[in-house]
């Protein structure tokens, strides 16, 4: 069993920052793309940022400039430091990775359970 487990999220004030961490535990065979997302009430689901196993980073336009995501390879993680918060940036937030476990032969979808960030005056 695979379980992507996330923590790090809170309430804060605009500008203040957070750091968001996720780490991959169980029968891991391998790990490749990692990323994390957010959800709104009332919204989709969108791609924040992900990094690529050799650390190809990818970034919404929206968070370009004041976020970074980060992985450790030795430890299965993957974080997030938001800078600059702001008021928009407001949802519950899911660590996703394509993994492979060690029972299985090619890799599959695997989402945490989500962690709440809240910016507010």
């Amino acid at each position: 069993q695979v379980l992507l487990v996330e923590s790090g999220g809170g309430s804060v004030q605009p500008g203040e920052s957070l750091r968001l961490s996720c780490v991959a535990s169980g029968s891991i065979l391998a790990i490749y793309t990692m990323a994390w997302y957010r959800q709104a009430p009332g919204q989709q689901r969108d791609l924040v940022a992900q990094i690529s196993t050799d650390g190809n980073r990818l970034y919404a336009d929206s968070v370009t400039g004041r976020f970074t995501i980060a992985r450790d390879n030795t430890k299965n993680t993957v974080n997030l430091t938001m800078n600059s918060l702001k008021p928009e940036d407001t949802a519950v937030y899911y660590c996703k990775a394509d993994i492979t476990p060690l029972s299985g032969w090619h890799p599959s979808v695997y989402w945490g359970q989500g962690t709440q960030v809240t910016v507010s005056s």
